[in-house]
C-alpha cells in the first residue's frame, strides 16, 4: 500500500496489500466446499449457499502482515524487507466462525482449530496450514469472510472464503479456506513450530533464537504511522508561521483499540494530544488522527507520534530486535526544515557496481518467485548461505557448483545495507 493509503479509513482494494507463500490457487465456487471435522460431534460439508444462510456479521478490521516494518530492522534479516506498506484497514463480512463450530458441536476440551486452504505448496515446502486457540476461534469477531469492502472476496485475497482474526497479525488470517479440523492438542506442523514466532522478549541484535525457544505470533501492538506531510525530492520542508497538518493512522491489537495519539514536534520533549476521528472508533479497525501546527521559527524539527491503546500500552521509541522482524512498531519520525533557503536534496543511493548474475540464477530460483523478493533482502554471507540452505530444502534444483555462484553473486550484489 502507498504512503497515501493511509489517508483512507476503508483501504481500497486495489490499494490492500497482497502476501502469499504460494501461487493464487483457481477456486470452482461450484465445486468447492468446507469441511468442519476432528473433534466435533457432527462432521459438516457445507457449501457456499449454506454459510450465506447462516446470519451475517459485518467488521471493519486492519490486517497487517507480522513483518510489516522488517525492511526497518538493523541489522536485516531475511524476508520480505516491507516498509509502511503491509497492511491495510478492510471491511469485512462472513459468518461467526463460533457460529459453524457449535454447528459442528464442539467435544470436550477442545484446544485449537486447525484451518487449511485450496493453496498448493511449492515444491517440497510444507503445506501452509495455520492454527488459532479455540478461545480466539470462539471470539464473537473471528469470521469466515466472504466480502471484503461490500464485495466479493476477490481470488488475491482467499476467494472465496477467508478467515479474519481481528487484532492478530496477517498470517492466522488463512486465505481460500477449505476444511477446519478442531483439535485437542497444540498443532505442530511446519507454519507453526517453526515459522512465524518470536521470542516474546528482547534478544541481541543478529542473534538467532531456536524456533522452540519461540512462540508463535498473535496479537498486534500498538501503532502508528505518519502519513502526511510527505517529502518532495527527499526533504519535506514548511514555511515559519505558516499552519501546517501532521496527519496519519493509528491502530492495535488484542489489548483494545488506540484511545489517544500524541505529537512531538520537538523530538520527544513534550507531547500534545492529536485530534482522532470519534466516527471511526471500532474495536479492531484504524482511526485516523491529525495536528495543526504552525512552526514559530525557520529550523529543522523532529517530529514524532504515539499512540496508546486501551490497555495503556504505547509505542516504544527504539526497537527491541527479533530474529525473524516481526512487530515493528517504533514510535514513527519525519524531518522538517522550515527554512525558507533550504533547498530540496536528498536521493536514495542505488545498488553498488554492477555484478553479473549466474546464468543458473533463472532456472534454480526465479522459476519460483521474482528477484524483486531476492533484490530487497540485504543479508549477510551466512544469511544467504542459509537461505539457499531453505530453498533447497524445498526443493529447488541447486548443484555444488551452482550453490556456490548462487552464494558468491548474493553476498556480493545484495550485501547488508550500509549504516
Amino acid at each position: 500500500m502507498p504512503i497515501e493509503g493511509f489517508s483512507d479509513y476503508i483501504t481500497p482494494i486495489n490499494h490492500f496489500f497482497v502476501r502469499s507463500h504460494v501461487y493464487t490457487p483457481r477456486v470452482d465456487i461450484g465445486q468447492w466446499r468446507l469441511t468442519v471435522d476432528g473433534e466435533v460431534a457432527n462432521a459438516l460439508t457445507l457449501t457456499m449457499d449454506d454459510l450465506r444462510r447462516m446470519p451475517s456479521v459485518e467488521l471493519v478490521s486492519v490486517l497487517e502482515c507480522a513483518g510489516n516494518g522488517r525492511g526497518f530492522y538493523e541489522p536485516s534479516m531475511p524476508g520480505l524487507q516491507w516498509g509502511h506498506g503491509a497492511v491495510g484497514n478492510g471491511r469485512w463480512r462472513g459468518v461467526r466462525l463460533a457460529d459453524v463450530l457449535k454447528r459442528a458441536g464442539l467435544k470436550a476440551s477442545p484446544r485449537e482449530v486447525l484451518i487449511n486452504g485450496a493453496d498448493t505448496p511449492l515444491g517440497t515446502m510444507p503445506d501452509f496450514q495455520r492454527s488459532i486457540p479455540i478461545a480466539k476461534a470462539l471470539h464473537p469477531a473471528t469470521l469466515l469472510a466472504y466480502q471484503m469492502n461490500g464485495e466479493t472476496l476477490p481470488m488475491e485475497h482467499g476467494f472465496p472464503l477467508r478467515l479474519v482474526v481481528p487484532g492478530w497479525a496477517g498470517d492466522s488470517w488463512t486465505k481460500w479456506v477449505t476444511s477446519m479440523t478442531v483439535l485437542n492438542r497444540e498443532h505442530d506442523g511446519f507454519w507453526m513450530a517453526r515459522a512465524y514466532r518470536h521470542p516474546g522478549k528482547p534478544v541481541q541484535p543478529g542473534r538467532a533464537v531456536p524456533p522452540e525457544a519461540m512462540q508463535p505470533v498473535t496479537s498486534l501492538r500498538v501503532k502508528s504511522v505518519i502519513a502526511e506531510p510527505r517529502a518532495t525530492g527527499g526533504v519535506i520542508t514548511a514555511e515559519a508561521g505558516k499552519p501546517i497538518v501532521i496527519r496519519g493512522t493509528a491502530w492495535s491489537g488484542d489489548a483494545g483499540p488506540v484511545r489517544s495519539v500524541d505529537v512531538s514536534v520537538d523530538a520527544g520533549r513534550t507531547w500534545t494530544p492529536a485530534t482522532m476521528r470519534r466516527d471511526q472508533s471500532t474495536e479492531f479497525g484504524w482511526r485516523l488522527w491529525e495536528y495543526r501546527w504552525t512552526p514559530p521559527r525557520e529550523a529543522y524539527y523532529t517530529i514524532f507520534a504515539r499512540a496508546r491503546d486501551a490497555a495503556g500500552n504505547t509505542q516504544p521509541l527504539e526497537q527491541e530486535w527479533n530474529p525473524s522482524g516481526y512487530g515493528w512498531n517504533v514510535v514513527p519520525r519525519i524531518g522538517i526544515v522550515v527554512d525558507r533557503s533550504a533547498t530540496v536534496s536528498g536521493s536514495t543511493p542505488g545498488d553498488a557496481t554492477p555484478i553479473t548474475a549466474p546464468s543458473t540464477l533463472k532456472s534454480t530460483c526465479l522459476s519460483c518467485h521474482d528477484e524483486d523478493v531476492i533484490r530487497q533482502q540485504r543479508l549477510t554471507r551466512a544469511q544467504w548461505d542459509g537461505e539457499i540452505n531453505k530453498m533447497a530444502g524445498w526443493g529447488a534444483k541447486v548443484s555444488d557448483q551452482d550453490r556456490s555462484a548462487l552464494l558468491d553473486y548474493f553476498a556480493a550484489r545484495y550485501g547488508p545495507r550500509s549504516r
